[in-house]
């Protein structure tokens, strides 16, 4: 298994903080405005939102 990690970011719009997995296959969404917080690269995601944290 690779090095991925997860990580707690903070949506840009409704400041919503939740836990994504570092090397996500699936668009992530926020689960309180739904918006998009991280895309799929093949590798590790490209997160839109604020990172707050890289738990271990």
């Amino acid at each position: 298994m690779g090095n991925s990690k997860f990580i707690k970011v903070r949506c840009s719009k409704c400041k919503n903080e939740q836990i994504i997995y570092g090397s996500a296959s699936h668009i992530v969404k926020c689960l309180v405005c739904n918006n998009e917080v991280a895309y799929p690269t093949g590798g590790k995601s490209r997160i839109s939102a604020r990172v707050l944290e890289v738990l271990e």
